[in-house]
């Protein structure tokens, strides 16, 4: 059985770990890419070699082209060669109208969500390319088809123009052997929302969702799961909606 080696990006909290840890309960080894917090990164690792998969934490961020390279050599040289990526790194910037918004916010938001995606699903694609096949994930949102006015509509944005990489690379990389998909979050109860400054706003969402309540970190991690498996492998440029019906 060919071992599955998948970097995930921003795997310290929320998204990231649910998913490192769901890929390690379906065999992955992970490597548990990290931007600020070394300790909740080890925390991951530590829940992933519980699973009795190997683990690997590299800071990087993602907007870096040199710590980019670094997180995939360091993946390749201490884990093996590298099958599967999920582009999971993000950030939001604080909640407002864009007319409010300051322009190094904007530019952090552009630099991480899109650059740090197209950075990293490049080197991604220049390794899977090489040996024929491959799965990447991004993890998009549904602010990318919603606007999100008033909360972020910058950040929505980003997340259109990681769709639009989903669909783009997935033709380009078919030939390849390579598959790429998203998942598309809708409200989930993570601690983004205590960053943005606002730690009650997925509670007070649940009645403007169909499914009345906000979702959990877990129910995407599944999704990505799923999307990185043999048994979705006739999917490719999906953007998967995991948004409780909003």
């Amino acid at each position: 059985m060919t071992q599955s080696v998948t970097v995930v990006t921003g795997g310290s909290r929320g998204i990231g770990a649910a998913t490192c840890l769901r890929l390690a309960a379906d065999g992955h080894d992970v490597v548990v890419g990290y931007v600020r917090d070394e300790r909740a990164a080890e925390a991951v690792a530590d829940g992933v070699r519980a699973a009795g998969r190997a683990a690997l934490t590299v800071r990087a961020d993602t907007s870096v082209e040199a710590d980019v390279e670094r997180l995939f050599d360091l993946a390749e040289q201490r884990v093996g060669a590298v099958t599967g990526l999920v582009n999971n790194a993000g950030v939001t910037g604080p909640l407002g109208r864009l007319a409010d918004t300051d322009p190094d916010d904007l530019r952090r938001v552009v630099d991480v969500n899109v650059l740090g995606t197209l950075l990293c699903s490049r080197r991604a694609a220049r390794l899977m390319t090489a040996r024929g096949g491959g799965a990447i994930v991004n993890v998009s949102s549904a602010a990318a088809t919603l606007g999100s006015p008033g909360d972020y509509v910058h950040y929505a944005a980003t997340k259109a123009a990681v769709d639009a990489l989903t669909l783009g690379l997935a033709k380009e990389l078919g030939p390849d052997g390579v598959r790429v998909n998203a998942v598309a979050p809708g409200m989930i109860d993570t601690e983004m929302h205590a960053a943005m400054g606002d730690p009650d706003r997925a509670r007070r969402a649940a009645s403007t969702i169909p499914l009345r309540r906000a979702g959990a970190a877990e129910e995407i991690a599944a999704a990505v799961a799923w999307l990185m498996s043999p048994e979705s492998s006739y999917t490719t440029g999906a953007v998967l909606r995991v948004s409780g019906g909003r």
